[in-house]
């Protein structure tokens, strides 16, 4: 895997082994899927799904997924400025936001 990843990669990929392994209730991640290409991180995510159904509870940050990655969350916590603006299904996101008169892009 090394020679495939650059350090920082392998480390996170590493880190995020490791505490799989100690089969935590809880498993905290910060942008797991950062500076990885597109199937690998559908692979991390998709890994994370099948905790949350053995049972575990699984909270990631992710800076701005793909559409494709985005449709694979369940729930979804909206930040702005560190307040919470959405909670809820991330299906339903999209129709809250345009329901309260925000368009994405507009």
């Amino acid at each position: 895997m090394s020679g495939k990843f650059s350090g920082s990669i392998t480390y996170k990929l590493v880190s995020i082994g490791q505490e799989m392994l100690v089969n935590p209730s809880l498993l905290l991640l910060g942008e797991p899927t950062s500076g990885l290409d597109s199937i690998t991180a559908q692979r991390i995510v998709a890994t994370l799904q099948g905790l949350a159904r053995g049972r575990r509870t699984v909270v990631t940050t992710i800076h701005q997924p793909s559409s494709w990655l985005y449709q694979m969350f369940n729930k979804l916590v909206v930040l702005s400025d560190g307040c919470p603006i959405y909670s809820g299904s991330a299906s339903w996101a999209l129709k809250y936001f345009g329901s309260i008169g925000y368009m994405p892009g507009g």
